[in-house]
């Protein structure tokens, strides 16, 4: 185990973040890296607990106290390889996870808990420095194809484990680039572009057939797809956007974030973008509605662009600063207040406000935003609701205004209507304990089956889809 003191000793340190000043001049990532000794030294504080709750935090399953006690004693190859052993891709949860493990790490119960995230980047980026991530292409192939159908973080692990089991695979991804909405979605200042192309150089080398700007449905039909393939999977995503259907909807200057991000993101990798596309916070008031990791990432987006002054709206109450035994006990994933680093560039923060309508000028674009103070009760069957404060109207200037409140569910045009599988009542697509859908050899995972969600979830459910997948080709094919 590591130093069984360790926590004891040592108080957490974390990486920390690139200086203000410096950071919003441009879209490099802003998190800093720890020298290795330092690194080890957090590794140490992990106290190798009887029952490892942070094992049952991670979604994907990390062996957590295992890769911790080797990275403590400096055998970093030993680290990666049990690291690689649960998680596809390292490099990714390790830059955008929020860690749901270190909440469920047992040092959280009255501590600060390991810095589980960070040493995972540190472990996965030094097994690519020292190049023990290789290609490593199935000896054998079965006859078996499959397609996926999106290449976003579950179509990815979806693939990567069928690869590996010696099926082909092929991944159809809309878009001109693979990554979904890691490559589109999340900024480049929290995830540089260049660890995707990294980990798909891989995929490419082992095997993994990946075509670009074909929209199943469109480019090519669902009819062909069932007759090229053994199985197919949707990892579509959940890309129907919530929207605020308010009194100045209309108005321009309203946009939901995941144009602007995904905008932006074109503009860093130098993509031409048609000027009607172009959304510019140079010098507005910006208004983010949406409280979430998306909604920060807007406020990170709107600073560098250049923003007089930017504004998030949450209509739920302000989150403790602390657990509360009595609604978020550990090893729970509490919900709580937490500034990131879009927060510390400049951003007021509103809480328990609600907008009423969009007021516009002269010009047709929006003005103003008109709000509410809201309170939250329960009602009598335990459920909160929320009613409006009398009298507590008020106005916030707003020349850009970002949508950020998540999205719904899968786009249902398309494959999921040709295919005619099944949704449930969220509107995402059903599937069985194998993940298939109600069509022989349909699948899904990821946020097209369960809601959006978290990167380290699409990666769980791709995984585990891809597991179902070989159960099911085994059964029929072989």
């Amino acid at each position: 185990m590591a130093d069984p003191k360790g926590f004891l000793k040592v108080p957490r340190v974390e990486s920390g973040y690139r200086p203000v000043e410096e950071r919003i001049q441009d879209y490099g990532e802003v998190e800093q890296r720890l020298p290795d000794d330092q690194r080890r030294a957090q590794a140490s504080r992990c106290m190798d607990c009887g029952v490892p709750f942070c094992h049952w935090g991670c979604p994907v399953g990390s062996k957590i106290p295992e890769w911790q006690d080797k990275l403590y004693k400096g055998d970093w190859k030993a680290a990666y390889e049990i690291l690689e052993e649960t998680n596809t891709f390292p490099e990714f949860t390790g830059r955008v996870c929020p860690a749901p493990c270190e909440s469920s790490c047992v040092l959280s119960i009255n501590d600060a808990p390991v810095t589980i995230r960070q040493n995972e980047l540190a472990v996965i980026e030094h097994a690519f420095e020292q190049g023990w991530v290789k290609p490593r292409p199935p000896k054998t192939r079965t006859s078996q194809r499959v397609a996926v159908v999106g290449g976003g973080p579950a179509g990815l692990a979806c693939a990567d484990i069928l690869n590996k089991r010696g099926h082909s695979v092929v991944i159809f991804e809309a878009a001109d680039s693979i990554g979904g909405y890691l490559r589109f979605g999340i900024p480049d200042f929290k995830l540089d572009k260049s660890f995707i192309d990294r980990r798909m150089e891989i995929l490419l080398q082992e095997g993994i057939a990946i075509q670009t700007s074909t929209r199943v449905g469109v480019d090519i039909s669902v009819e062909k797809l069932q007759k090229a393939f053994d199985a197919i999977c949707l990892t579509i995503g959940a890309r129907e956007a919530r929207d605020l259907s308010i009194e100045g909807r209309e108005l321009k200057g309203i946009h939901q974030a995941v144009d602007y991000l995904f905008m932006q993101n074109r503009l860093v990798r130098r993509d031409k973008v048609p000027p009607e596309e172009l959304i510019a916070a140079l010098d507005k008031n910006v208004v983010v509605i949406g409280g979430g990791d998306t909604g920060a990432d807007c406020v990170g987006t709107a600073n560098r662009q250049g923003a007089k002054c930017v504004t998030q709206l949450e209509i739920l109450p302000k989150p403790p600063d602390h657990r509360t035994e009595e609604t978020q006990p550990w090893p729970l994933w509490p919900r709580l207040y937490k500034t990131s680093s879009s927060h510390e560039e400049g951003c007021e923060r509103m809480f328990a406000v609600s907008t009423k309508r969009f007021i516009g000028g002269d010009n047709g674009s929006v003005k103003q935003l008109e709000l509410v103070k809201v309170e939250w009760n329960k009602d009598k069957n335990g459920r909160f609701q929320m009613s409006e404060v009398p009298k507590s109207e008020f106005t916030i200037d707003a020349d850009l205004v970002i949508l950020a409140m998540g999205f719904v569910h899968p786009q249902h045009d398309g494959p999921v209507t040709e295919l005619g599988v099944e949704l449930d009542a969220r509107g995402s697509i059903a599937v069985d304990e194998n993940y298939m859908t109600n069509v022989e050899g349909v699948f899904a995972a990821g946020d097209a089956k369960r809601g959006a969600s978290l990167v380290v979830y699409a990666l769980q459910e791709g995984r585990e889809a891809a597991r179902g997948i070989d159960a099911y080709l085994k059964k029929n094919h072989f």
